[in-house]
This record gives structure tokens, sequence and C-alpha cells, in this order.
């Protein structure tokens, strides 16, 4: 089926600013609440809101196969699992109703009342119940980054690294929606040139610029999927900041990996963008060698070229952007870690979640964290208002920004932020 929504010469008669990340030919899904406290599965266009039930209940979407209560649900783990036919057999109806050409709903003011909303009048919601979080660890510039510090230049990368997209699983518990706040975590760490660690709140808050993928049901158990068929299964994607407690990572890691350093939270923008709507935008990713194992090559462009902002606001100042990367530099591709992911049986199901892993490109600007940007805290980042920073203070607030742009179309996420609130204080 054809992507008729992705026509970059199709206008709205929503008013969309040149600048919107939700222009017509983007088109995400979302869940969100209305100003009369009713939760609805939604869609936007500029800074209109789209409620998805009642345009749904109204019979736009007539002669598509949709039970009655898809989008009357609060996450859209329903509608992922109705599979990519449903998905862009919608998201072209909604280009096709909102077209500034299509006067049906444009003419009909008793039907715009109940399905348009300023966003202003709304609040967003976690998209999805997210059953299932896997964090990969895919950025070869990262990884050697880190590496180097941690260990060596000439043994930045472990021997597995160029062969397997390496991840761990995480906890989906913990996942929020962008402006919910985040308390600084605590745990335990070991002080240098100490023997015994000691308890008390993380001191190296960090951000991990990365982004995520949410998939549909894919496969039964003992199944698994092929690289070159495993996008058929991604439904979108996310920003996603995955917090991360540094001085308690290097106590805890060896030899299981991130645990409370990791688990306290993770933000994602509330939109997700489809695979469909980033069509236009995909590119080469990065040559592989060696030549990775018969099932995880693909054939084709499996990368995207998505621009990525990071930006640091101190309260009561103003943002400072301290990041620029993109999606594209990912050594690993979406459709290599689902693949891996099931290749020994594992089974995927709708809602759940892959994180890249933390997106840092080849020049110390385009690092994807304050552990590379600062380089362990020993080159302090100056902030606007003349402070510094190595890592992340209290009531610092960070912003994540992506896009995709060409010379006839952008197409965003939205903003995936979060503050980093003081410890909640409890007695033991």
């Amino acid at each position: 089926m054809e992507i008729t929504a992705n026509n970059p010469n199709r206008k709205s008669w929503i008013e969309v600013g040149s600048n919107s990340d939700f222009p017509i030919q983007n088109i995400p899904f979302g869940v969100f609440i209305t100003k009369d406290d009713i939760i609805t599965v939604g869609s936007r266009i500029g800074d209109k809101a789209i409620d998805l039930a009642a345009l749904h209940q109204l019979g736009y979407f007539d002669g598509i196969d949709l039970t009655e209560d898809i989008f009357l649900q609060d996450t859209l783990n329903d509608f992922i699992s109705h599979g990519k036919k449903c998905w862009r057999e919608v998201r072209n109806r909604i280009a096709e109703v909102f077209d500034a050409e299509n006067s049906s709903l444009q003419n009909n003011e008793e039907h715009k009342a109940k399905i348009l909303f300023d966003i202003s009048e709304i609040e967003m919601l976690l998209p999805a119940n997210i059953g299932d979080y896997t964090d990969f660890y895919s950025s070869r510039e990262h990884a050697t980054n880190v590496g180097t510090m941690f260990r060596d230049p000439d043994n930045a990368l472990l021997p597995n690294w160029l062969h397997i997209p390496v991840g761990y699983h995480g906890r989906s518990s913990s996942i929020i929606v962008s402006g919910t706040p985040v308390h600084r975590p605590m745990g335990q760490t070991l002080p240098a040139d100490a023997d015994a660690p000691v308890f008390g709140p993380s001191r190296l808050v960090d951000f991990e610029l990365e982004m995520a993928f949410i998939t549909t049901d894919s496969n039964n158990l003992g199944e698994r999927i092929g690289v070159n068929e495993a996008e058929d299964y991604i439904f979108g994607m996310v920003l996603f900041n995955d917090w991360s407690a540094r001085d308690i990572q290097k106590w805890e890691y060896v030899p299981l990996g991130p645990f409370l350093a990791k688990n306290f939270a993770s933000t994602i923008s509330p939109w997700i963008v489809t695979l469909d709507a980033l069509e236009p935008f995909r590119v080469e990713s990065p040559k592989q060698e060696p030549t990775p194992l018969p099932y995880l090559q693909q054939k084709g462009d499996k990368s995207f070229d998505i621009q990525l902002e990071t930006y640091i606001k101190p309260e009561d100042g103003e943002e400072n952007k301290v990041c620029t990367s993109n999606f594209k530099y990912m050594y690993w591709t979406m459709a290599q870690q689902l693949a891996h992911h099931t290749v020994n049986g594992c089974n995927v199901r709708a809602g759940d979640m892959m994180g890249s892993g933390t997106i840092s490109g080849p020049t110390p600007d385009s690092y994807g964290s304050m552990l590379e940007l600062s380089w362990r805290g020993t080159k302090p980042l100056k902030m606007n208002d003349g402070t510094e920073r190595k890592f992340i203070n209290d009531n610092d607030t960070v912003i994540m920004r992506g896009f995709c742009q060409n010379d006839s179309v952008r197409i965003g996420f939205g903003d995936c932020e979060g503050k980093l609130l003081p410890i909640v204080e409890f007695e033991s």
C-alpha cells in the first residue's frame, strides 16, 4: 500500500508554522487527556491535537477495518497490535481528512469542536504500556569513548562489540513521559582511594541522548525475525533520555551490568513518529567491518538522518545547547537490533521498547552524554550564566529535540524534557 500521507506537496487546513515538528506529513500517535478529563488516543498537526476516538465515532475512518473501541484506550497497544497495514491506512486517512482540499471536516464546526484541541488544553500521557524494555549499546563513537576512559585507547572496544548489537534488559516501570520530574537517585558508590563503599546520593547524574523504537507483536516464542523483515514490526520512534548515575554505575556494573544506576528513570517524548513518516530520510548506515554474521547482514538503507540536540536549562535560567548529534551515526541499526534480539527465539510484543544506546558522533560537540562532553569531569562545560557543569545539577532541566529535514518537509519529535530534583529524604 502506498504511503500517500508523505506527499510533500500536501497542505493542511490547520495552520502549521514553518519550523513546526508536526506538519501534515508527520501524523504521529500518542495518548492525551482532554480538558474534560477524557483520555483518548490522538495525533497532532501543528499546534492542534486530534482526538482519534471522536474522529472514528463520527465516521471519518469508515472503510478501514477498525474495532469500535480501538482509540477509546489509555494506551496505543491495541492499535499497535493491528499491524503495519492498519497504521498506514489510518495515517493516510488522517492526511486526507485534514488536507486543505478536503472540506468534509474543515467546514463542519460541530465536528471540529469534538475532534480538535489546542495543545495547551491537553496533557500528554505515556503513549504505550511498555511491557519490556531493552537498551542497546550501538554507537561506536560512544563505546570507544567510554572504553578509552575506563580501559585504554588500544582496547576501547571489547572483542564482541563489532560482532553483535550489545544490549541489556532494563526496567520498564520507571519509563516516564516528557515533563515528569526525576529525583536524584541514592545508592552505593566507592569514593576514590576508599576500600569500602558508602551509601548516599549520586553525585554524577548524567543524561544519555538516545532514541527508542516501539514494536508490535513480532513473533511467537521460539521463532525469530529476519533482519530484512524486522522493520515491518517496528511501529515508530521516540526521543529517549536514559538517565544515568555514573558513580553508582561504576561500582555496581561488574559483573552483570548497570542496575540502580539506570533503573530510577528514563524519559521519552510523548508522540511516537512512525517509520512511514521517516521513510524520506533513509540513509546508509556506517560500513561494518568485519562483515556481520549472515543473520545480521541487511539489504538497503536501514538508518535515518535524524538531527539531535540536547540542552541544559538551569533553574530560572536559559537553555544551553550542549550537544548536536545524529541518529545516522549508529553502527548497529534497529533492524539488526531486533533481529539479534529474537534470533534465540525471544518473543517480542506490542508496546515493547528498544533503546538505541547513547548516540555520540565523531566530534566532541556531538558526544551524547556529560560523561563524554566533560570527559569524566575534567573539562567542565560553561553555561550562559557563568556556572559550570561536569554533570547535572539539582533543578537543572535536560531537554532533547530531534527532527529530520529536507528541501520539502521537516518531521520532528517534539521535546523530551525532564527536571532533576533533589533527593527524597527517608529514614533507613
